[in-house]
């Protein structure tokens, strides 16, 4: 019987590929769903789903978007197995006491008091623009604007072009734009008084 050469266990290989990414991985589960539970099950799922596929995963050279990719697709199919339809908002599968937590997760620890009172005004306004976002719209903004990606990365998750990601982050933030300018406009049946 001949000696094979050492090689680490399935796991431990697996391991060693994953779990560097980890961290990243369920950050973004929680930007796509709003909710740590709910991004931990996402987590889990993809990592179940990959673990017997470890000879896929071993070659490929930038695995961290191809996770992402991997998760955003795994979120997409979990949102439709519950029945949803495609353009339903992520934040429908929150629940409305946890909403205000999510939409204040997105905004930096160290604000002056200015921009904490002005966040908490337009709070729920944000909360409610985002509503009026597909999807699509709502995660291509969160990871963009919010999170930093750059559009080549966004690209690779979505699995579109560039131009793609571009063009459609135009309109996401016009569409952003149109909703929070109307929702901001003064009362009709007000009447401004100079004093």
């Amino acid at each position: 019987m001949a000696i094979l050469p050492f090689r680490p266990s399935a796991q431990k290989r697996f391991q060693r590929l994953v779990q560097p990414h980890l961290q990243a991985l369920h950050a973004f589960a929680y930007r796509l769903t709003g909710s740590r539970q709910d991004a931990e099950d996402l987590v889990q799922d993809v990592v179940v789903k990959l673990y017997p596929r470890l000879d896929e995963l071993e070659p490929v050279s930038q695995l961290r978007p191809w996770l992402n990719r991997v998760l955003y697709r795994q979120f997409i199919d979990s949102v439709r197995k519950k029945g949803r339809q495609a353009d339903s908002p992520a934040s429908d599968m929150i629940d409305s006491e946890n909403q205000a937590d999510w939409l204040d997760s997105l905004a930096s620890d160290a604000l002056s008091p200015e921009l904490e009172l002005n966040r908490e005004r337009l709070g729920p306004l944000l909360d409610k623009a985002l509503d009026q976002l597909s999807p699509d719209q709502r995660t291509l903004l969160l990871l963009h604007d919010v999170d930093g990606w750059r559009q080549e990365d966004v690209a690779e998750v979505l699995s579109v072009p560039v131009g793609t990601v571009k063009s459609r982050l135009h309109r996401s933030r016009a569409a952003l734009r149109k909703y929070l300018r109307g929702s901001m406009e003064p009362d009709a049946d007000f009447e401004r008084r100079d004093y």
